[in-house]
């Protein structure tokens, strides 16, 4: 075992699997000589080289038509997005080509392509560089979307991602990537994708919630814990394909929900698990679910910590919610 950040375990996926797969390449913005912007690809270039790990343009359509082409032609592209916030000039090639590819073609054209990109908030980088727009893409049929909220799963979820036949959107929460420290195993492991995470047990409240939001549920939950409130706290870790069933079990074991994420709360992912709270286990429920979100706004830069669900924000809505 290494004691690895998220950013280090992200490389060392890389590496192992670079290593035993020689159809796997990168591509992205600043990835190769320079080692990407938050150095998730440092030393990759000097180990395997120009022609697979490919410093590209300015042109997130062209990382994404490219990494396409390299599909069907049988290779296993891995894209990164400098940052979440910088792939709408290639959204429309990944809603309405990638991840149809697979289903068009009856399966015989798996596309091996994950695309891998910093999100959220937490580093002062503003409107330009926080966004949370994991909902776009859950939304998409095709499309499987990961975010690991620690080392261990983000190198195993990114290990499944790389062999998986559909094509992945990685999300990587960047507030995390060397504030976050865990044991790692050496060698190559997988995260089931669709398997959400018990990470802390609990009897009178749920908390489900995913990436960076995981570590303020935590601290939440303690802090709940000293008021005799016991929480149990779920890291869905995939959002599509949801592991429905975990979340169904929680509430119907505590009776009540609360959905923390940094997304805009109109239509963000809390809206969906909400729903199916209230078709699964409405009978069970002893409280209205309550999520605690971003606000439907531009991300502020000066009052990003307004913005963004606190530890005092979720520890109020925990205690509303074991109150009612």
């Amino acid at each position: 075992m290494s004691v690895l950040t998220i950013v280090q375990a992200i490389n060392k996926a890389l590496t192992e699997e670079m290593g035993k797969d020689d159809s796997i390449v990168l591509l992205g913005e600043d990835i190769g000589v320079n080692g990407g912007v938050f150095r998730a690809t440092e030393g990759l270039y000097q180990s395997f080289g120009p022609n697979r790990v490919i410093d590209t343009p300015l042109a997130e359509s062209g990382i994404i038509g490219v990494a396409m082409g390299m599909s069907l032609y049988g290779l296993k592209p891995v894209a990164e997005i400098q940052f979440l916030d910088f792939i709408y000039p290639a959204f429309d090639l990944i809603v309405n080509e990638l991840a149809k590819f697979r289903y068009r073609t009856g399966g015989q054209y798996p596309t091996h392509i994950v695309i891998r990109a910093p999100c959220g908030g937490g580093i002062k980088g503003g409107m330009y560089h926080s966004q949370s727009s994991e909902s776009y893409f859950i939304h998409t049929a095709g499309l499987k979307v990961v975010m690991p909220s620690n080392p261990y799963d983000a190198k195993g979820l990114l290990v499944a991602s790389i062999r998986d036949a559909d094509p992945v959107i990685f999300l990587e929460p960047k507030r995390l990537y060397r504030s976050v420290k865990g044991e790692v195993p050496e060698g190559s492991y997988t995260v089931p994708i669709g398997n959400a995470s018990v990470v802390a047990k609990g009897e009178d409240v749920s908390v489900f919630t995913y990436g960076a939001m995981v570590h303020v549920a935590l601290e939440a939950a303690k802090k709940a814990d000293e008021k005799g409130i016991s929480v149990e706290v779920i890291d869905l870790r995939t959002l599509s394909p949801l592991d429905f069933e975990a979340i169904v079990d929680s509430v119907r074991k505590t009776g009540r929900a609360v959905v923390v994420h940094e997304a805009p709360r109109t239509l963000g992912f809390g809206a969906e698990i909400s729903a199916l709270i209230s078709e699964k286990a409405f009978l069970h429920l002893e409280a209205p679910v309550t999520r605690v979100t971003g606000y439907d706004t531009p991300f502020h830069y000066s009052l990003e910590e307004v913005y963004l669900p606190s530890v005092g924000k979720v520890l109020n809505a925990i205690e509303k919610t074991a109150g009612f």
